[in-house]
């Protein structure tokens, strides 16, 4: 074995120049607590833990014999080799010191968060997700409410094996990816027991207006809304004086949220006395919008945010961000000028007296 932080890193130890060795969502994990943005604490396993892995398992050259068998234009064929590679990667026992590696780390962070065998969201981090110009991000698969050792390696393992979902494996074949180009390392963060979670975007994603902030919230964990499976509560607040210029509050009929006696995720229906009434107040709402601004600043573009307000802080409501990437619906749009540039002042004003100008009765 080669040295720890070749196998697993801390999110504090990753920033965006780990993106080969840790993917995009876990740099941009590293990159936030750089910038002192609010986030549950967690580690990366690496993608030469995922390959170290593959090689010890003796299944890589199977896998990529495999999919050299794929048709591209037969969705049969995708199907049975994502059937056939998922469970050779799940079958597969991970080696005693990557075990060992885990398992320290996990236990670790138990420690930090002082709650035993402490309950994480276990997330799959592609090297080419989360990138400006492609699209790879939501292919892969997330777990959350992971508790024990045996359960974060069993769902490290199954987020290995997404990289290989029939629609990741067609995905890259029609954009002429290389397989073997894209590797996968895993998030395991501290789980945010959220009140009420949501996505933001630091514009208006339906006209690509950059003074405004949009925010989308419901009950529970934020899975209902990044799903698209409820009409979330919206907010746009207007980045130069932190107000809230517009609000609809929607009528929310599921949430999901912890099952206190299994620790499992469930789905649930919102109560009826929750379900009409604004599930996050104005004052967190401004306070998220300026996260997003500090957001923005720091990486100097347009961002999709996913953020939640733990209710495991007592006293106060605690906003966590959770993941964030590069909005690319507005930003890879490229922006016309409102006017011809002119050489000179004198220039633009002779253009305009010439133009004319129309007066308003």
């Amino acid at each position: 074995m080669e040295k720890r932080s070749d196998y697993v890193l801390w999110f504090e130890e990753c920033d965006m120049n780990s993106i080969p060795l840790v993917g995009g969502k876990n740099a941009s994990l590293g990159e936030l607590l750089k910038a002192q943005i609010p986030v549950p604490p967690g580690f990366a396993v690496t993608t030469r833990a995922y390959n170290l892995f593959l090689e010890q398992g003796g299944i890589k050259k199977d896998i990529f014999k495999i999919l050299k068998e794929i048709k591209v234009n037969d969705m049969d064929s995708g199907e049975a080799a994502s059937k056939a590679i998922r469970a050779m990667i799940e079958n597969t026992e991970v080696c005693d010191d990557l075990q060992d590696y885990i398992g320290e780390f996990y236990r670790r962070l138990s420690k930090r968060c002082n709650v035993p065998a402490v309950p994480a969201a276990v997330r799959s981090s592609a090297t080419a997700e989360d990138l400006p110009g492609a699209s790879f991000a939501g292919q892969q698969d997330t777990f959350l409410w992971i508790r024990g050792m045996d359960g974060i390696l069993t769902h490290v393992k199954k987020c290995w094996s997404s990289l290989f979902t029939s629609r990741a494996i067609y995905y890259r074949a029609k954009m002429g990816f290389p397989h073997e180009a894209v590797e996968i390392s895993v998030g395991v963060q501290k789980m945010a027991n959220a009140w009420v979670a949501g996505v933001m975007f630091t514009l208006n994603p339906a006209t690509g207006d950059r003074a405004t902030i949009a925010v989308d919230a419901n009950w529970g964990f934020g899975e209902s809304v990044v799903s698209g499976e409820c009409t979330p509560d919206n907010f746009l607040v207007n980045k130069i004086t932190d107000e809230i210029i517009k609000k609809k509050v929607s009528h929310k009929t599921i949430l999901y949220t912890r099952e206190p006696v299994s620790h499992s995720v469930v789905k649930q229906t919102v109560p009826a006395e929750r379900s009409d009434i604004q599930c996050v107040v104005d004052k967190d709402v401004i306070e998220l919008a300026k996260i997003g601004k500090r957001i923005e600043k720091h990486y100097g573009k347009a961002m999709d945010i996913e953020w939640a307000i733990d209710k495991d802080t007592p006293g106060q409501a605690k906003i966590m961000i959770l993941q964030s990437r590069p909005e690319t619906v507005w930003s890879d749009k490229k922006v016309e000028p409102v006017m011809a540039s002119r050489s000179s002042a004198l220039e633009h004003i002779c253009a305009g007296l010439l133009a004319g100008r129309r007066i308003n009765p």
